[in-house]
């Protein structure tokens, strides 16, 4: 009989494989028809929902980089007031006092109209990060998910959506850091530029092409520790509810209860996210405000404490953004008929390795 708290430990492992003694199963070649195609390692979407397009196909991976787009351009869009004021906490910390007097000497000195500074290019921005972000992410958990095989990607799945994210979100800071760069001259330095249009030559002269790109290393920091928490906390915060919270099986909810679940995921790796990568995106702020800065000098200036200046606007915009990010990334496979992996369960042949099966 194979030992309890050791099954135990194989079901609830989130990063390796527990150490286990096998027992024997028969793994002689299986008679199989010609047509048999090679099964997806990650559980693809309930064969009884009408898809529009087959899983990990090219058609798949394009209309989750539309979701991508779509859920980060237009959720940080909606938060720019918010992360104006945010940023300013972090450069300026002597003139903005709290997020609500950040609030009030921005209208104070530039009228509501200043609480929308830096919109073009966070849509624009985010809107590409979003596009390589959740569509890469899926790529990259598929391609790691094959080469691990179907028993190893169930044990290792935390690390799986560790290692996917880390790997999408180095393409997406790339696509991001010329866009993040300029809205943060144009909302932290008075004068510098009201528009994208007049930001980005004037950023060319003084710095050339560097001054689009000498904050993708602190963004790297900052973005890929927050994406591993944003993708793998959701991930295994949604198999926990499902597990726990949710009364009945995914396959009986209906689509509104499960984006209901997908909000609530969302927010709870939202507020974990924030918390990761706050000291980096302190150091990102200050960096693009101050011409011929460097990451390192930046946070010797603003030691242990400045680092986390901001820190509640932060966890109030992010943990926002993200649940309403992931509703909306979800409400997009939804509306495009998109497979819609249920969350993973222990496949049959590793079951009957375990001596959990017959």
């Amino acid at each position: 009989m194979y030992p309890s708290a050791l099954t135990l430990l194989a079901r609830a492992n989130p990063f390796s494989a527990p150490l286990f003694s096998l027992q024997k199963v028969d793994e002689s070649p299986q008679p199989q028809s010609l047509h048999t195609q090679r099964p997806r390692r990650l559980a693809a979407a309930a064969t009884a929902d009408d898809v529009s397009c087959e899983f990990g196909s090219s058609q798949y991976y394009a209309l989750c980089g539309f979701g991508g787009i779509l859920s980060c351009g237009l959720t940080h869009t909606a938060v720019v007031p918010l992360d104006l004021v945010k940023c300013r906490l972090q450069v300026d910390p002597d003139k903005y006092k709290s997020i609500g007097n950040g609030f009030r000497v921005t209208v104070k000195e530039d009228g509501f109209r200043g609480l929308a500074k830096g919109w073009a290019p966070t849509f624009i921005g985010y809107s590409m990060q979003g596009l390589c972000k959740f569509g890469f992410y899926e790529v990259f958990k598929i391609f790691y998910a094959d080469l691990m095989g179907e028993e190893n990607t169930y044990l290792w799945r935390t690390s799986l959506y560790l290692a996917a994210s880390a790997s999408a979100e180095f393409f997406a800071d790339i696509a991001l850091a010329p866009m993040e760069a300029a809205k943060v001259r144009i909302q932290t330095q008075p004068g510098y530029a009201s528009t994208l249009r007049e930001a980005l030559p004037k950023m060319y002269g003084e710095e050339g092409v560097w001054a689009f790109y000498k904050g993708v290393v602190p963004l790297w920091m900052r973005q890929i520790p927050y994406t591993m928490m944003k993708f793998s906390c959701f991930e295994r915060t949604v198999e926990l509810l499902y597990k726990h919270v949710v009364p009945k099986p995914r396959s009986e909810c209906t689509k509104g209860e499960q984006l209901v679940v997908t909000f609530v995921a969302g927010y709870i790796a939202g507020v974990f996210c924030a918390i990761v990568s706050h000291p980096a995106d302190s150091v990102v702020s200050v960096l693009n405000k101050e011409t011929g800065s460097t990451a390192v000098g930046v946070l010797k200036k603003l030691g242990p404490k400045g680092v986390w200046k901001g820190l509640v606007a932060r966890i109030i915009m992010i943990g926002t953004l993200t649940a309403l990010q992931w509703f909306i990334y979800d409400s997009v496979k939804v509306y495009f008929r998109l497979p819609r992996p249920p969350p993973p369960e222990m496949p049959e042949s590793l079951k009957k390795k375990l001596g959990l099966s017959e």
